[in-house]
């Protein structure tokens, strides 16, 4: 399975300046306990001991700030992803396994740290760039496991892959936006066994 690391996300100033990381540590530890939206960049500059201006020499705006923070919690799930699926020997059993990851990590997000979740809901609301480049690495994680089950003949090739794709990333889709999760917590134990399942008819040669 091939890796994809994050889209870059607009930043100023030198890229490996250790400023910009003691920013984003500081701002996430101040998102933490006082929320993302009741949060300004003067409040993050005071927090962190800055001048707002100094702040804005390396980030253009607090949504900035909060994508670099999402982007690294999207790259931590993707790869608790990554990791379960490349456990599983076939493409069935890593389908599955995918299911069942994307749902518990998604979980812990939500259920972990209710005032970083405001951020990933920022985040999916707005489609922010992070977001938005998770969602096509895990629709490209998908299209592999459905071409190699193809070409172990595990999985029908009649439909179009990219219709396959299209179709079972919206059945994934309400346990990986944590907008849609959160509507779908009741469901949430059994979903990953339910829907792999019918998917997995649905593939049967």
């Amino acid at each position: 399975m091939s890796t994809s690391s994050a889209l870059p996300i607009a930043t100023r100033g030198p890229v490996d300046h250790d400023v910009r990381a003691q920013i984003v540590t500081a701002a996430k530890e101040h998102f933490s306990r006082y929320g993302y939206e009741k949060t300004t960049v003067s409040d993050l500059a005071k927090a962190i001991g800055f001048s707002k201006a100094y702040v804005y020499k390396f980030f253009e705006s607090k949504q900035v700030i909060g994508e670099m923070i999402c982007a690294n919690c999207l790259a931590e799930i993707e790869a608790e992803i990554r990791q379960a699926v490349a456990k599983g020997e076939r493409p069935p059993e890593q389908l599955r396994r995918m299911f069942k990851a994307i749902v518990q990590a998604t979980l812990r997000l939500l259920s972990e740290d209710s005032k970083l979740y405001e951020i990933a809901a920022s985040a999916a609301r707005e489609n922010w760039q992070s977001a938005v480049a998770y969602e096509k690495r895990i629709q490209q994680l998908l299209a592999e496991i459905l071409e190699a089950g193809r070409q172990s003949g595990d999985f029908e090739r009649k439909t179009p892959l990219d219709e396959l794709v299209d179709a079972i990333f919206l059945v994934m889709r309400p346990y990986l936006n944590p907008l849609l999760l959160q509507h779908s917590l009741g469901h949430a134990e059994r979903a990953p066994g339910q829907l792999s399942s019918l998917v997995l008819r649905s593939l049967s040669p």
